[in-house]
């Protein structure tokens, strides 16, 4: 069945009508029913995605003005080709932009017909003929279901993926202005959760600003061209379409209209329909996938860090967050808690979208509508993550003495990969590794500084003057400080 268009020419969906109408005029044909749910989702269990900017932009209401917005472009891409008259493509784009449809009713009618699209073009229609009769003939001319509500997918991805865009930059730019004010600042490496090597906070910071970079590459691969319009009519052919176009030559008019559709919603043009061939749905949950696990690193390292007993970094406080319904003396790191919340679910959320790839003949019956959910889901949960990580990158606070003192908890041990490079040259690459892991065992042991257990070994009576100057844990950061001069752009675009 054929379906509706969209308002003016913009990627983004329109804003929401401030006021929708809460139920539909008598003999409108849509089903009685509640305007709300009972239970409506509020972000209660959700809290990472509670009132971002995301989570408004992949509401239902954001969905249903997607979807007129892709009608009335369809209107309009079909008439800068003389298929319909001007004015009635005016005419929807005006429809569409002052509609007062109520997406539960929406709701409540695509039970009947597995989407939401058939029962929109029918109440759409209604509305459009309501200012003009004539123009309500041309409203989803030649159009399908899945065409609308696939190009209204990707107008609303592309809205929050810009929303995320932004968040990201933000978050990448703190991480900078952190890795460069301690580039030199002496920290602990930890590696299998123990003691390592010394490294310096700049950095760990700046590796946790490169993962949002890569995230940042991957958003705006998919931002520029990864994200289609869908014009395949019924059955992938468009020979809907060309119905209404019968003295246009097949494939010259499929191309021209695929490119009017794409020049007036934003988005790109695929190079065959995708009903059934969903790359722009999996391309999106892999950037999104990954996006919040490069979020996740940032936030569970953040967790790690600030522990009672490492007490390396506290996230940014203010009037009760982060405090306990029964512990008044704490403090929770409820900002990187969030953030890791949405790593842990968004992948299996993406697994889901992929499964969709197996979409059978040129159609599915239910593939294509698993997808809804789990990809608005993914939507939000990262826009939420995205924008908690901005504010916990914007506002962490260091301990560099508290960095400083903890490099000094394994007394020297940390040290004893330097030492055994050291004596190589004079005891044997083998004979130096192991004495120096005899050292360290002893050390751990008794307690004693490794630099007292070294100097009572008589195997290294005469390298004492050598091995003493090896045990200061700020001399051995190796390349940390060029690293984080190599990974930083250029201040100014920090």
């Amino acid at each position: 069945m054929p379906e509706p268009s969209g308002p003016a020419p913009q990627t983004a969906p329109p804003a929401p009508h401030p006021h929708p109408h809460p139920d539909p005029a008598p003999g409108r044909g849509l089903p009685a029913g509640e305007a709300s749910p009972p239970d409506r989702d509020s972000g209660l269990l959700a809290p990472v995605r509670a009132g971002v900017p995301a989570e408004t932009a992949v509401t239902d209401q954001a969905w249903l003005h997607a979807m007129l917005a892709a009608e009335a472009a369809l209107a309009r891409a079909q008439a800068r080709l003389g298929t319909i008259p001007g004015h009635a493509a005016d005419t929807i784009t005006r429809a569409a932009a002052a509609t007062r449809i109520e997406p539960r009713l929406l709701a409540l009618a695509s039970r009947e017909t597995a989407n939401p699209v058939v029962p929109l073009v029918a109440e759409f229609t209604r509305e459009v003929a309501a200012l003009d009769a004539a123009a309500a003939e041309y409203v989803h001319r030649g159009s399908t279901s899945q065409d609308i509500l696939d190009t209204a997918t990707m107008l609303v991805t592309a809205h929050a993926l810009r929303l995320i865009r932004g968040d990201l930059h933000r978050t990448a730019r703190a991480l900078a202005r952190l890795a460069r004010t301690h580039r030199d600042t002496l920290a602990t490496a930890r590696t299998l959760a123990l003691h390592a090597l010394p490294t310096t906070f700049g950095l760990k910071a700046a590796s946790w600003r490169q993962l949002i970079q890569d995230a940042l590459t991957r958003v705006d691969r998919l931002l520029d061209g990864g994200l289609p319009v869908s014009l395949g009519g019924a059955a992938g052919t468009l020979a809907g379409y060309l119905e209404h176009a019968t003295a246009a030559d097949p494939a010259s008019y499929t191309e021209d209209l695929t490119l009017a559709f794409a020049t007036e919603t934003g988005l790109a043009t695929p190079d065959l329909p995708w009903h059934s061939l969903r790359t722009p749905i999996a391309d999106a949950a892999s950037v999104l996938a990954f996006t919040a696990g490069a979020l996740g690193k940032f936030a569970i390292d953040v967790q790690t860090l600030t522990r009672t007993e490492i007490g390396e970094v506290t996230e940014p406080t203010r009037p009760g967050r982060g405090s306990s319904s029964a512990m008044p003396h704490k403090r929770n790191p409820v900002l990187s808690t969030l953030i890791r919340s949405t790593a842990l679910q968004v992948p299996a959320l993406a697994a889901t979208l992929f499964h969709c790839l197996l979409s059978e003949d040129e159609r599915s019956a239910g593939a294509w509508h698993a997808e809804w959910q789990p990809l608005r889901e993914a939507l939000r949960l990262v826009g939420g993550a995205a924008h908690t990580a901005a504010a916990l990158a914007e506002g962490l606070r260091t301990d560099p003495e508290r960095m400083r003192h903890n490099t000094g908890l394994t007394q020297g041990r940390m040290l004893a990969e330097r030492v055994a490079a050291a004596l190589t040259p004079h005891l044997g690459r083998a004979r130096a590794k192991a004495l120096l892991s005899e050292a360290a065992d002893e050390a751990a042991r008794t307690g004693r500084p490794l630099a007292a257990v070294l100097a009572a070994a008589p195997e290294l009576a005469a390298h004492s003057a050598l091995v003493r100057p090896l045990l200061d844990p700020a001399h051995y950061t190796g390349a940390a400080a060029p690293l984080v001069d190599r990974a930083l752009p250029p201040r100014a675009d920090s």
